[in-house]
């Protein structure tokens, strides 16, 4: 199995579990903001100050500055979501019998 070695990928996950908790924490105020702007029934000003508000959120609050990462090797493509892990690393285990459940697809 490969291990993190590089220190590039070591911080890129531990600013995405950063981004995850900012997310967490901003999620209601961010929906309630987004909805009443975008509320055509609203007032103008209200719906502005509602953009203001949104807009004054941390950016890394946002989920869409989410990427999934692999745990073990902080690789962000080629995620297998269910276990939070890579390809490379997933197949790894798996064939090794690591991961409970998983078997080798025979029909």
């Amino acid at each position: 199995m490969t291990q993190v070695t590089e220190m590039g990928k070591e911080n890129a996950n531990i600013r995405d579990n950063h981004r995850r908790q900012l997310a967490a924490r901003f999620e209601l105020q961010r929906k309630l903001y987004k909805a009443m702007a975008n509320d055509t029934t609203l007032p103008d000003d209200v719906r502005q100050e509602n953009r203001m508000k949104l807009s004054r959120l941390p950016r890394n609050s946002s989920f869409t500055r989410i990427r999934n990462r692999c745990v073990y090797t902080g690789r962000a493509r080629g995620i297998v979501s269910l276990f939070r892990m890579s390809r490379i690393v997933f197949r790894d285990l798996a064939n090794k019998k690591l991961l409970d459940g998983v078997l080798k697809a025979s029909w």
